[in-house]
């Protein structure tokens, strides 16, 4: 099942940072839109391949934190 998640990641500070996160996700989810000046990212995954804590841990590998 497609699900759709909007995490809050802080320490990102240029369009370079949201770029690192996406291709860190490449792959394992959907779709990922992350937005560096407002610090969203919106991603969907399906919830059978990938979990939400699966997704935090690669952000937070990827050097970010998220809400």
């Amino acid at each position: 099942m497609i699900n759709k998640k909007i995490f809050k990641i802080e320490g990102m500070h240029c369009d370079s940072c949201a770029k690192i996160i996406e291709m860190e996700l490449e792959g394992k989810v959907k779709n990922a839109r992350i937005d560096s000046k407002t610090g969203i990212a919106e991603i969907e995954f399906d919830e059978n391949k990938i979990s939400e804590n699966e997704i935090r841990k690669i952000i937070e590998k990827a050097g970010y934190k998220t809400k």
